[in-house]
């Protein structure tokens, strides 16, 4: 049949990385302190503590949490590691920053523990557009993993990928 279509996409050796599929599920969540401080500036050791200890820490159970402060408050190391101790039995994950940062760091440690053996000479695509927020450090983290192994690495979608490197 000299009419026939043939899909060569589906046919090629293409490997389409998607980052969206490795987006761990919780909440992502940022705590600020500001509401716990005195006029919103001045943390006063004593309030602080009673207030973390009298917290319902178990509503961030499962979820991923930034903290940070919004004003200009100059806050103690110890009030940020206090925090984090007292969200370790429920938290996936703590960090002082912004969401961003926060699912920066959750996609450092998804990818550091990916295997990309099976990834070997392989020309690879690293899939755009994606419907969960991926951080655009993600696809630079990913890309360099892929670097020493693969084939080639290309950006976007396979009937329109942008070339990034090819293996000589």
């Amino acid at each position: 049949m000299p009419d026939e279509i043939i899909n060569r996409v589906a046919n090629s050796k293409l490997i389409t990385l998607n980052l969206e599929d490795y987006y761990p599920d919780g909440k992502r969540i940022l705590f600020d302190i500001k509401d716990w401080l005195f006029e919103g500036f001045v943390l006063r050791e004593k309030d602080f503590r009673l207030q973390a200890l009298e917290f319902n820490w178990s509503q961030y159970q499962d979820s991923y949490v930034a903290l940070t402060c919004s004003t200009d408050a100059i806050i103690p190391a110890w009030a940020f590691m206090l925090l984090s101790i007292y969200l370790e039995p429920y938290a996936k994950k703590v960090l002082i920053g912004n969401l961003e940062q926060l699912e920066t760091s959750i996609y450092q440690d998804v990818l550091n523990s990916l295997d990309v053996s099976s990834y070997k000479d392989k020309p690879i695509i690293i899939k755009g557009c994606s419907k969960k927020p991926v951080p655009q450090n993600a696809y630079i983290m990913l890309s360099s993993k892929l670097k020493p192994i693969a084939k080639s690495i290309m950006y976007g979608e396979a009937c329109s990928s942008v070339p990034l490197f090819k293996n000589k």
